[in-house]
């Protein structure tokens, strides 16, 4: 690892414990997965808007 690394790291999670720090992950991970789920449903809605308007 290397000093900037170390650093960096330090700067961001400094003043968590190692719980802290795994529900961070956990937390961050289901956020990603959340999204991604909002993003695939508002991609469904919007075709399905544009199916029932009837331009397709």
């Amino acid at each position: 690892m290397t000093v900037q690394t170390y650093y960096r790291w330090r700067k961001e999670y400094g003043g968590m414990s190692r719980d802290q720090l795994k529900r961070l992950k956990e937390l961050e991970a289901e956020n990603q997965r959340l999204r991604r789920a909002v993003s695939d449903l508002t991609l469904d809605k919007m075709i399905l808007t544009e199916a029932a308007r009837g331009n397709f």
